[in-house]
C-alpha cells in the first residue's frame, strides 16, 4: 500500500525538479560540450572582447558550430556580463566548453586565464622610434603610444633621464610577454628587467669606473656601434675609450658623428672628412668626453663588457684589412702604419668593384 503511494509522489517530485531546476540541467549538458576543432588552433585577438564578439570569434574560426552555443552556455552560467581578455590564445581541439570560455575570463592578473605570451623583440635600434617600431610588430600598444608615453615629462623625471638618455632605460633581447599590453604596461615590464639586471655586483663595478649607468650605456653604444659582431674586441673597445677619457682625449669615434646624420647615410661605403665635420653635441671629434646619451639601444652583454673592461694601454684602432676586427695601437705611429694598411686594402677593394660592375 505505502509503495503504490510512494513511486506517484517521486516521479512528481522528479518532474517538478525538471521544471524547476531546466536551466541548472540544460546547463549541465552544454557544460560537458566541447570544441569542434580538430587541430590546435593559435587565436590572436586585437579588439576588447565581450562575450557576444567572443562567441562570434569561435565561430568564425571553426571552433564552436555556432555563437549560440556560447551564448547559451554563458547565459546559463552567469558569464554574460562577465569581463574577457584580448591575447594570444591555443584551443586545444575538443576542450570542454566551460574551459572554454572561461580561458578567456580575466583573472587576478588582469590577463585572460589561459591567455599565451609572445615573444617580444627589439635587437638593433638607434633610437626609442626605431624601438617602438619593433615593439608595436608584437604587442598591441602601437609605436605613437609608446613613443608618446617614454617621451612624456612625467615618465623623464620619475627615472630621472633626460630625452638624450632615455634609450639607456631599455635593454634589448627577446622576452616573453602578453599581447595586450599597453605602453605603459609593457615599459613596466621593462623598467623590472633594467632594475633586475643593476645588480649590487654590477653596482660595484659601476663606482669602480667612477661612471653613471647612462653614461656606461653610452659607452656601450659605441663599443657596440663599432664592433657588432667580433664580441671578443668589446672589453677591449671599452678599453681603450676608457683610457682615452681618462687622460683627456677626444674619443674620435665614426659611429657618433654617423649619428647626427640619422639615417642619411645608411648604406655608404664611405665615410668622408666633410661627413665628419658636422657640428653636433654626438660628434666625438668635435666634443670631449662622452655624447649626451647613447647612440643605440644596447644589450646587456655589451654593457657587461664595459663594466669588465680590458686593462690595457691602446689609445688607438682601426679596422683589419678585410673587415672584421681592429687593429690595436698604444702609440701613433705603430696606428699609422695600420690605417695606410687599410687604405690601401680599400683602394684596392674599391677598384676591383668598379672593375666588376
Amino acid at each position: 500500500m505505502h509503495k503504490k503511494i510512494i513511486f506517484p509522489f517521486v516521479f512528481i517530485s522528479i518532474l517538478l525538479g525538471g521544471v524547476i531546476f531546466r536551466a541548472q540541467i540544460k546547463a549541465l549538458f552544454i557544460y560537458d560540450s566541447r570544441s569542434i576543432n580538430k587541430i590546435q588552433k593559435t587565436l590572436l585577438i586585437k579588439e576588447e572582447l565581450t562575450i557576444e564578439s567572443l562567441a562570434k570569434i569561435l565561430a568564425s574560426e571553426g571552433i564552436v558550430e555556432d555563437s549560440k552555443n556560447i551564448l547559451e552556455f554563458a547565459e546559463n552560467n552567469g558569464f554574460l556580463n562577465a569581463e574577457f581578455s584580448p591575447g594570444k590564445y591555443l584551443i586545444l581541439p575538443q576542450t570542454q566548453m566551460s574551459s572554454l570560455v572561461r580561458g578567456f575570463q580575466v583573472d587576478s592578473t588582469g590577463h585572460g586565464k589561459s591567455e599565451q605570451k609572445v615573444n617580444v623583440l627589439f635587437n638593433y635600434c638607434r633610437n626609442i622610434h626605431e624601438m617602438a617600431g619593433n615593439i608595436s610588430k608584437c604587442i598591441l600598444a602601437d609605436s605613437a603610444e609608446i613613443v608618446e608615453y617614454i617621451s612624456s615629462e612625467e615618465f623623464l623625471n620619475k627615472n630621472e633621464v633626460t630625452i638624450e638618455e632615455l634609450s639607456s632605460l631599455f635593454i634589448p633581447a627577446t622576452y616573453k610577454m602578453y599581447f595586450d599590453l599597453d605602453a605603459k604596461e609593457f615599459t613596466d615590464e621593462m623598467m623590472l628587467i633594467r632594475n633586475e639586471f643593476w645588480s649590487q655586483k654590477k653596482n660595484v663595478l659601476l663606482d669602480s669606473l667612477g661612471l653613471s649607468k647612462v653614461q656606461v650605456s653610452t659607452l656601450a653604444s659605441i663599443v657596440y656601434s663599432e664592433q657588432a659582431k667580433v664580441s671578443e674586441e668589446w672589453s677591449t673597445i671599452a678599453g681603450l675609450y676608457l683610457n682615452r677619457l681618462k687622460r683627456g682625449i677626444l674619443l674620435q669615434s665614426d659611429p657618433t658623428f654617423k649619428f647626427c646624420w640619422g639615417s642619411k647615410l645608411d648604406g655608404a661605403e664611405r665615410l668622408t672628412f666633410e661627413h665628419r665635420d658636422i657640428d653636433c653635441p654626438y660628434n666625438t671629434y668635435k666634443y670631449a668626453g662622452l655624447p649626451p646619451g647613447p647612440i643605440c639601444l644596447v644589450p646587456a652583454i655589451v654593457l657587461d663588457a664595459v663594466l669588465e673592461p680590458e686593462l690595457h694601454s691602446y689609445i688607438f684602432m682601426v679596422a683589419k684589412p678585410g673587415g672584421g676586427g681592429h687593429n690595436f695601437s698604444e702609440t701613433y705611429t705603430q696606428h699609422k702604419l695600420y690605417v695606410n694598411k687599410y687604405r690601401k686594402w680599400e683602394r684596392d677593394y674599391l677598384k676591383g668593384k668598379r672593375k666588376k660592375e
